[in-house]
């Protein structure tokens, strides 16, 4: 049996009150560390996160310059074009501060069908809905989303902006017509007997004539015979004092065979037939076809001289069909010839063709010409130009609108770095702009250079920003599973 003495005692009772002294101290000092954690340290206990905003650990990335989609953590040459790496800046690579919550409504059927309103889809499905954050990096169109870049990023791959404004939309449109002749302004010199040519006035082809230049002398056995016959009534009309019927068919008989009132008179004050007949220019212009020589005899009918009136031409141009719409018949159109540099010639559209042609898809229009100086050859080949005017209208440079499937897309310049996608609803197309229809007001300021690049990049994050949220998605479900 052990007994403790008075020393024991006062041995024992010092060394349970040393522990006690040194529990607590454990106690507070622990207590202390988890109120205030170092700077940038993570609490395990509460999933990584500290009482604060989130401060991940931010590592050294490089990116190429022309294809931003090549990044790397170290500094190096980009594998596809050998270019410099260079670092990503630090907001870039910064999380978005956090945002108030947005109910949106997206399609079952097709998720980049989305709308800030309850309602149906395009198919005729109601959209269901699903919470954004305000501000945030949104898909907006086509499973875009907006994207920061620094301007020192923007200045590096060329980005440019441009105004949307208000202004007069003007379109032009060129085609290549070919000279001819204006149909109505040709004639044709013929017989109405056969004959024989005696004396020939206009011997080659080209030759300028004007209306009432003797042509050629014709002799005639049917021409004699039919001044006999006049002759003979004319005489027995003045001998009974009346004018019979015979000699107003006698007269008619040479005017149906083109012989003019004058020479018709001539023959009645003379009394003498004429061996020949001269045979006159019946318009003044160019004898584009001679196909008559002296001594040849020609038979009724056929063609002697066909004669063009040049002082207006017409020119054929061929029209797409989808510019149809903005053609109409009085418009003015601009020709040009390539070996009359700096002159232009005024003409108007006389006529649009009925029909398409099925192999070029073309449909003829006439443009009729003035042709004083005489340099519009027919068979030439010009150029025409039809200028459209469509009015004032909101216009957005066509270099800012990507065509994406059934979608039109531009990237708007929210400000601080930030490219945000938008579809805009286009109308018709002029010189280098588009009607704007919505999706864009005035004033706004649209990427007009680099915006396949920034494409790109907002495609990829959007891309890669839904497989996270499936990720994440599928390990809720999980741990709710469990």
């Amino acid at each position: 049996m052990i007994k403790f003495t008075e020393q024991t005692k006062t041995v024992g009772f010092s060394i349970v009150l040393f522990l006690a002294v040194a529990s607590f101290a454990a106690v507070c000092k622990k207590s202390s560390t988890t109120q205030a954690p170092p700077s940038g340290q993570v609490a395990e206990a509460r999933g990584g996160e500290t009482q604060g905003q989130p401060a991940p650990e931010k590592k050294a990335l490089y990116r190429c310059p022309m294809h931003p989609t090549y990044t790397s953590d170290k500094p190096g040459s980009c594998g596809i074009c050998g270019m410099d790496l260079v670092p990503v800046e630090k907001e870039e690579q910064a999380t978005p501060p956090a945002a108030k919550k947005k109910t949106m409504y997206r399609s079952t059927m097709n998720p980049n069908e989305v709308s800030d309103k309850p309602g149906k889809d395009s198919m005729g499905m109601e959209m269901v809905p699903f919470e954004i954050e305000e501000g945030g990096e949104v898909s907006v169109v086509g499973g875009r989303i907006a994207v920061k870049i620094s301007p020192e990023r923007q200045q590096l791959i060329g980005v440019k902006t441009q105004v949307l404004k208000t202004q007069s939309i003007h379109k032009l449109l060129r085609a290549v017509g070919h000279v001819d002749y204006v149909e109505s302004a040709v004639s044709v010199v013929s017989l109405k007997f056969d004959g024989w040519v005696e004396k020939l006035f206009v011997d080659s082809t080209g030759k300028m004539v004007n209306k009432g230049d003797a042509l050629f002398e014709i002799y005639s056995p049917e021409l004699v015979s039919g001044q006999q016959e006049y002759l003979l009534a004319a005489r027995a009309s003045a001998a009974f004092g009346s004018d019979s019927s015979l000699l107003k068919s006698s007269r008619e008989k040479l005017r149906l065979w083109d012989i003019s009132d004058a020479q018709v008179e001539e023959l009645g004050r003379t009394g003498e037939v004429r061996r020949t007949l001269t045979i006159y220019a019946p318009r003044s212009g160019f004898v584009i076809e001679k196909e008559v020589l002296l001594g040849q005899k020609v038979m009724a009918g056929e063609s002697l001289y066909r004669i063009a009136d040049l002082s207006k031409v017409w020119i054929y141009g061929e029209i797409y069909e989808f510019e149809l719409p903005f053609i109409r018949k009085g418009q003015e159109v601009i020709a040009n010839l390539s070996y009359y540099p700096g002159q232009t010639f005024q003409g108007t559209i006389t006529y649009i063709y009925p029909y398409l042609n099925p192999e070029t898809r073309t449909v003829r229009v006439r443009v009729e010409v003035p042709n004083p100086a005489l340099k519009f050859k027919p068979e030439m080949y010009a150029n025409l130009e039809i200028h459209v005017d469509y009015g004032t209208r909101l216009t957005i440079p066509a270099d800012a609108v990507i065509n994406a499937g059934d979608k039109k897309i531009a990237f708007v310049d929210k400000g601080d770095g930030y490219l945000e996608p938008r579809e805009v609803k286009l109308g018709v197309k002029g010189e280098a702009v588009y009607e704007v229809l919505g999706g864009v007001a005035e004033g706004e300021k649209v990427v007009t250079s680099a915006n396949f690049l920034i494409d790109s990049e907002s495609s990829l994050k959007a891309a890669l920003k839904q497989m996270t949220q499936a990720s994440s998605g599928e390990r809720k479900g999980e741990h709710k599973h469990d």
